[in-house]
Order: structure tokens, then C-alpha cells, then sequence
């Protein structure tokens, strides 16, 4: 059983690698953040299909900076609005580091858009001068579906989407 999880992890980490440089081609020199984070969700949704339940972009919101506002994303209905510090992307959006949840029903203040989610990450994106842009919140519906080589592979995404 631990060889198959040893090999799940390396092909997740190449999908990843190979995710990321398609993002990187696909955007370069585009100037608009929702083409941006619109192609992102797209590709990752194409790359990992049903494993990746949700996904899409909370972004700061420009008129009050502590708060998130919904962006481009993929699946069932999302929250509109998600105030930092509540659920586990206002958690990501207040600490500005990676959260992964294995079990979102044991997580305080868990904001439920669709209760069919039993796990989670969240990843922040800066923006090129350092400051929180949004965050990147991927879904799934089995359990403890996000490890360390999810967390790496979508920050490298962040960080390529917003290159």
C-alpha cells in the first residue's frame, strides 16, 4: 500500500510540473488577472479533472481589503463572499501560508458552499510586488485528498499564473 501512495505522489508531482509550464505558456504577457486566473482554473480542471471537486479564485476584494470575493472557478455554486479569518480561505487569506484540510466537517468556522466537500486546500497568490491578490481554493470530495505535493504543486501554479 505505501509503494502505490510512493507512486501516486510522482505522478502527481510530474501533472504538476507539467500543469505548470502549460499555465506559464498560456499566460505570458497576458496583462488581465481574470484571463489569468480563468485560463488557471480551466487547465487544472482539464489536468485533474473530478479529484479536484471545485477550484477557482477568491480575490481580495479592492473596496474592503479584509475580505474575499469570488473570481473565476469551475463547479457547483460558490460562496460570494468570505470575510479573512472565517472558513479555510479567509483562514489562508488572514495567515498568507498554504492550509490543507483533511476533513473540513472538523474544521472550525467551515464555511459549507456545497456539502458534498470533505476536504480541502487553499493557497494564497501575491501579486508581483508581494501583497495578497487572492487565494486559490481546490475541493475535493473524498477525504484527505490534498498532501504536500499538492501544496507545493499548487503554489508553483500560483506563482507561474501570476509571473
Amino acid at each position: 500500500m505505501a509503494e502505490q501512495q510512493i507512486q501516486y505522489s510522482a505522478d502527481k508531482a510530474t501533472a504538476y510540473r507539467e500543469l505548470v509550464a502549460e499555465i506559464a505558456s498560456v499566460v505570458a504577457g497576458e496583462t488581465s488577472r481574470t484571463a489569468r486566473y480563468a485560463t488557471t482554473v480551466s487547465l487544472m480542471k482539464a489536468a485533474f479533472g473530478e479529484r479536484f471537486f471545485w477550484c477557482g479564485f477568491y480575490e481580495v476584494d479592492p473596496r474592503n481589503p479584509q475580505e474575499l470575493v469570488v473570481g473565476p472557478y469551475q463547479g457547483t455554486l460558490g460562496c460570494l463572499r468570505i470575510p479573512f479569518g472565517k472558513g479555510v480561505c479567509g483562514a489562508c487569506a488572514a495567515k498568507g501560508e498554504t492550509v490543507i484540510v483533511p476533513d473540513v466537517h472538523a474544521f472550525p468556522g467551515h464555511i459549507a458552499c456545497d456539502s458534498r466537500s470533505n476536504s480541502e486546500i487553499v493557497v494564497p497568490v501575491f501579486d508581483t510586488n508581494g501583497a495578497l491578490a487572492a487565494v486559490l481554493d481546490v475541493d475535493s470530495t473524498a477525504f484527505a485528498s490534498f498532501d504536500d505535493v499538492d501544496a507545493r504543486g499548487l503554489e508553483a501554479v500560483c506563482k507561474a499564473m501570476m509571473a
